[in-house]
C-alpha cells in the first residue's frame, strides 16, 4: 500500500485535532524537494514533513529536527512571507485522491483577513506543493514551476490560475450507499472490475478488496472492508521477497507476512521511511562532497595501474642489460647506418638476438644506451613502489571517505566536507564558518545487552578524535580488519565474550563490508592505538590485536542504538 488516497483519508484522521487551528510558526525546506511546517498549539510544537520525492512523495509529523540549510530556498522565503504566524484553520482531502488542502487564515500589509490554500499533490514524479489565494484562485508560487511545453494539461506558474490535475474517474467508497453498489454490481458481475471503478485505491488495496467481494459479493462485505479505516493503525508487512510494505489495516488476501505492528501511524511512517529519507538527503547534500571522491578514486586507480604498469617494465629489464653486453662484445661486427643487428644470445645456446641500433649513434654508444635504460629502469624501481604506496594509502583514504559517506545522516555531512576542504581536496568557500567541534553528541552511541556503551566515530575527525581524546587508554578499541569504517569504542577494559561479539558487530555494519556475511573484526586497548606523524585523519596503526568474525544483522544492530 502506498500514499495512495485511502492511506491519506485515514493518515489525516491522526493530525485533525493535533494541528488544526494551531499556528504556523516556521518553514523550513532542508532539502530540494522536502518542506518541514512546525505548528504551535496548546504551548507544543509538532513538525509536519511534506516531501515532493518522485520515488516516494510522502506526507507525516515527524519528531526529529533536520538542520536548515545556510541559505533558505526561493520557495520558503515565499511561503514564510504568506504564512508564517497564521492559523491553520482545515484540512481537507479532494475526494479520496491524492491532494490534500492546507486552509490557513493570515492578515496582509493592509490588515485584511485573507485565505491561502498550500495544495499537496502526492502524484509520483508530478508531486508538487502549490500556494494559491482561496479567493481568486491564483497561484502565489510553487515547489516545482513546470514549462508549459512540459505538461500541456495546466499551467504550473506563479500568476496562473490554480486548476486540479487530470483525475481518474472513480466512485467513493466510503460514501457509497447500497442502493449505488447494488446498481455497480449489476454492471461489474466480477468483483475486480468492480475495484476497478472505486477511487483512492492502489493496486494492494484494489487486490484486498477483491478478495473481500470475493469470498461474499454483498453490501455488508464491502462495508467490512472499509470499516477496518475508522481506526487507522501501522502494519509493516513483508512480500515474498522480502520487500518492506506499509499498510492502514491487516490485510488477509495478500501473500503477506506481517513483520510489526504500531498504533501511532506518524511515528511508524517516520521508522518506514528513515532509511530511504536518510538516503536521499545525504545524496542530495553530499552531492559535491561525492564528486570529489569518486573523482580521486578513478585518478588514483588509473595512477595506480600505470604505476604498476612502469614496475613491471622495470622488473622485466634484465633485457636491456642483457643487450647492451652482447654488443659490447660484438661492436666489431656493428657497421655504419645499421638499424638492427642480430647477435648469437650465450645467455640462450646461442640464439640469436635482434638488437635495434641507432644509426646516428656510435656501435659503443648504442652498447651504452642499453646500459644506461637498464640502470635508469632498476632505478626507478624503489621510487615507483614508493609512488604506488602513497597511492594506495590515498585510495584507501577516499574509500574511507565513500565509507563515511555511506553511513552518514544529513548532519554529518559538512565535517566530511570540512575534513576534505582542510586537506586541500575542495576549495573553501570565501566565508567559510568555523568548524564546530566535535563533541560526543556528534557520534553514534550504543547500549549492549550488558548495559556497557559503546561510542561510533561517524567521519575520520569524529574517529580521530573518539580514538586519542574520548576514549579512556583502558578502552576496548574495535575496527574491521583492513577494510574502510569508523573507529569503534567499547568504554569498557575488561568486556565479556558477549561484549566484544555485539561490538564488533556494530563495527562491522560501520564499515564497507556491512553487507558481507563474515566480516574480521580487530579489538585492542586503546592505548596500544597510534597514529603515524603526518598520517591522514583517521588512519591510525596498532599492535596486539585480537580478532573476532561477526556477521553484522542490521535490526539487531540499530536496535541497541542510543537516540
Amino acid at each position: 500500500m502506498a500514499f495512495d488516497g485511502l492511506f491519506i483519508h485515514n493518515l489525516l484522521k491522526t493530525w485533525q485535532p493535533v494541528i488544526v487551528n494551531g499556528r504556523l510558526s516556521k518553514i523550513s525546506q532542508p532539502f530540494a524537494q522536502d518542506l518541514i511546517l512546525t505548528f504551535r498549539k496548546e504551548r507544543k510544537n509538532v513538525q509536519l514533513l511534506i516531501s515532493a520525492n518522485a520515488q516516494y512523495p510522502r506526507i507525516y509529523l515527524i519528531k526529529k529536527t533536520i538542520p536548515n540549510p545556510d541559505k533558505a530556498p526561493t520557495f520558503v522565503m515565499v511561503l514564510r512571507k504568506y504564512l508564517e504566524g497564521s492559523i491553520l484553520k482545515d484540512i481537507r482531502q479532494v475526494g479520496v485522491d491524492r491532494i490534500i488542502n492546507f486552509y490557513f487564515t493570515n492578515r496582509n500589509e493592509l490588515g485584511d483577513e485573507t485565505e491561502l490554500v498550500l495544495s499537496v499533490e502526492l502524484m509520483g514524479r508530478h508531486s508538487n506543493v502549490i500556494l494559491y489565494d482561496a479567493q481568486s484562485k491564483k497561484i502565489i508560487d510553487l515547489l516545482k514551476r513546470i514549462n508549459p511545453d512540459e505538461n500541456r494539461a495546466r499551467l504550473l506558474l506563479p500568476k496562473a490560475k490554480y486548476e486540479l490535475p487530470p483525475l481518474n474517474p472513480g466512485l467513493n467508497g466510503l460514501t457509497m450507499s447500497e442502493e449505488d453498489f447494488n446498481k455497480l454490481k449489476e454492471a461489474n458481475s466480477d468483483p475486480k472490475s468492480f475495484a476497478k471503478k472505486i477511487s483512492g485505491l492502489d493496486g494492494d488495496d484494489r487486490n484486498e478488496l477483491s478478495g473481500y467481494l470475493a469470498d461474499d459479493y454483498s453490501y455488508s462485505s464491502f462495508k467490512l472492508f472499509f470499516s477496518q479505516l475508522e481506526k487507522p493503525c501501522a502494519f509493516v508487512l513483508l512480500t515474498p521477497k522480502n520487500k518492506r510494505k506499509i499498510f492502514t489495516y491487516l490485510p488477509y488476501h495478500l501473500d503477506l507476512k506481517k513483520e510489526s505492528t504500531n498504533p501511532d501511524l506518524n511515528q511508524a511512517l517516520d521508522e518506514f521511511y528513515e532509511y530511504q529519507a536518510n538516503r536521499d538527503w545525504v545524496k542530495q547534500k553530499a552531492g559535491k562532497v561525492e564528486r570529489v571522491v569518486k573523482n580521486e578514486q578513478k585518478k588514483l586507480a588509473k595512477k595506480i595501474a600505470k604505476l604498476k604498469k612502469q614496475l613491471q617494465v622495470a622488473e622485466n629489464s634484465e633485457g636491456y642489460r642483457i643487450r647492451g653486453e652482447i654488443l659490447n662484445a660484438n661492436l666489431n661486427q656493428v657497421k655504419p647506418g645499421m638499424k638492427k643487428i642480430a647477435l648469437p644470445n650465450y645467455y640462450e645456446n646461442n640464439q640469436p638476438l635482434e638488437i635495434k641500433l641507432d644509426v646516428a649513434l656510435s656501435p659503443a654508444r648504442n652498447s651504452q644506451k642499453y646500459f644506461t635504460r637498464y640502470k635508469k629502469l632498476r632505478d626507478s624501481i624503489k621510487h615507483v613502489n614508493e609512488q604506488i604506496d602513497i597511492a594506495q594509502k590515498n585510495l584507501e583514504y577516499f574509500d574511507s571517505v565513500q565509507t563515511e559517506i555511506d553511513n552518514a545522516e544529513p548532519q554529518d555531512i559538512d565535517q566530511i566536507s570540512d575534513e576534505l576542504i582542510s586537506q586541500g581536496y575542495i576549495r573553501p568557500k570565501q566565508k567559510q564558518k568555523r568548524r564546530k567541534k566535535v563533541t560526543e553528541r556528534n557520534l553514534n552511541k550504543f547500549k549492549l545487552t550488558s548495559g556497557k556503551i559503546v561510542l561510533v566515530g561517524k567521519n575520520n575527525y569524529q574517529n580521530d578524535w573518539l580514538t586519542f581524546k574520548k576514549a579512556d587508554k583502558s578502552d576496548t578499541w574495535f575496527h574491521v580488519k583492513n577494510i574502510p569504517g569508523s573507529h569503534v569504542i567499547l568504554r569498557d577494559s575488561a568486556p565479556t565474550d558477549t561484549d566484544i561479539k555485539e561490538t564488533a558487530e556494530i563495527a562491522a555494519y560501520f564499515s564497507k563490508a556491512k553487507n558481507s556475511a563474515h566480516v574480521q573484526v580487530d579489538y585492542v586497548a586503546d592505548k596500544r592505538v597510534k597514529k603515524p606523524n603526518g598520517a591522514k585523519p583517521g588512519f591510525v596503526i596498532y599492535t596486539g590485536q585480537n580478532s573476532i568474525e561477526v556477521t553484522p544483522e542490521k535490526d539487531a544492530i540499530l536496535a541497541k542504538r542510543i537516540k
